[in-house]
């Protein structure tokens, strides 16, 4: 077994506090004092790239900078890392994300993969000019997957079936090479079919094992009906350090610049959630019960405080390194094999993961890294004295 994995871009906004947003909860609902630049979110990138991590997520909203652009933009200063870009079918037509997608493969030399998300929340839906009720917004996804994979094969396609979403003679020019992965996540009885039908990656929230468990064998069975198999992946965030005491105390820093109002204000919004997923975190916290700081520790080493004051994926892998890919082990005996991972800052967590967690799964023979370095032999003795070296040369 091989895992992947990937960073995440804060496009909006990173600093070393929890920083809120998404999920009905309005941007700077928790502080971030580094701004989304292209130049930032290139350190983030380029140390993703060279850590080891395969991809970056980078997520779609109004509280965040457009994907699109901002990982378009991102390609220029990377070289290896992919981006998975994510998009809301219904806010862009079929044909034209098609051929968006077409496009950015060809010019960044293959390194898009796309994570659809359906939305969740009817407040932010309709500021977008979308006024469908979540179950047509699963079943508008589903049309709007056939047509883009249709026309990835080469197809001319119409369609006059559909209840949602129609055209006639599209078809593309040019088509990807490779064909951009689709992840798709979703905890609700509407999601299941369409991530089962379409998806390459399913993704789910960080619950404890035996949950994430149950929900990857309800899809699994889902995609069986269809005859496929799906890869399965998780996003979480991440504290590692080079103990336990020391992350747990990271843990600690972050609570405690988080007051009971801001928790207050966020829960308010994540309350008025459509998302399943969304319901289901809230649940790991107890809707806002700030507790203490282990009393949020949901499984050994998964620990629910971001989700007090972030919508989306609101739990953390907290422990020593070792502990950390323990865990991680555990939830590949599940049949997780993608991470999709985050911390705060961005660019320092970035850099504990992969330099204290990564290396303890390599030498598990759980993961490699998918560029490794490779350094010039070194021919010459630093601490020679260098009259020596040059005698040795001029013998040779």
């Amino acid at each position: 077994m091989s895992l992947r994995f990937h960073w995440f871009l804060p496009t909006n906004g990173d600093g070393r506090d929890i920083v809120g947003g998404g999920h009905g909860v309005a941007a700077g609902a928790a502080g971030a004092i580094r701004p989304a630049s292209v130049k930032y979110l290139g350190q983030i990138a380029r140390s993703a790239e060279q850590l080891g991590f395969e991809a970056a997520l980078t997520p779609t909203g109004t509280w965040c900078e457009d994907a699109w652009l901002t990982c378009a933009m991102l390609t220029e200063v990377t070289e290896r890392l992919k981006f998975l870009v994510a998009f809301r079918p219904g806010q862009i037509s079929p044909t034209l994300s098609a051929q968006m997608a077409s496009t950015f493969q060809r010019q960044s030399q293959g390194r898009l993969l796309l994570n659809v998300v359906t939305g969740g929340e009817t407040a932010e839906q309709r500021a977008f000019g979308d006024f469908l009720s979540k179950d047509e917004r699963y079943e508008r996804t589903g049309e709007f997957l056939d047509i883009v994979s249709r026309l990835w094969r080469g197809e001319t396609v119409t369609t006059s079936g559909n209840k949602h979403l129609k055209v006639e003679g599209a078809h593309l020019a040019r088509l990807p090479d490779p064909v951009p992965d689709i992840y798709f996540g979703g905890s609700s009885q509407a999601a299941g079919p369409v991530a089962a039908k379409y998806s390459d990656v399913y993704l789910t929230w960080g619950e404890p094992p035996s949950a994430v468990s149950d929900k990857l064998r309800w899809v699994e069975s889902l995609a069986a009906n269809e005859g496929r198999e799906l890869r399965l992946g998780i996003r979480l965030h991440t504290i590692s350090r080079d103990t336990s005491q020391e992350a747990w105390r990271q843990a600690d820093y972050l609570m405690e610049r988080v007051t009971d109002d801001m928790i207050a204000k966020v829960q308010s919004g994540l309350a008025t959630s459509e998302s399943e997923g969304q319901r289901r975190m809230r649940a790991l916290h107890g809707s806002g019960d700030r507790r203490g700081l282990r009393d949020l520790e949901v499984y050994p080493n998964l620990w629910a405080g971001v989700g007090l004051v972030r919508g989306g994926a609101g739990t953390s892998l907290v422990g020593s390194h070792e502990e950390v890919a323990n865990l991680i082990e555990e939830y590949a005996r599940t049949g997780i094999t993608e991470f999709i991972l985050s911390g705060y800052p961005h660019l320092e967590e970035a850099y504990w993961f992969g330099e204290g967690v990564l290396p303890i799964l390599e030498r598990r023979g759980l993961w490699r890294h998918p560029a490794p370095p490779r350094e010039a032999p070194q021919t010459l003795n630093p601490f020679a004295p260098l009259h020596k070296a040059a005698d040795t040369l001029a013998a040779s």
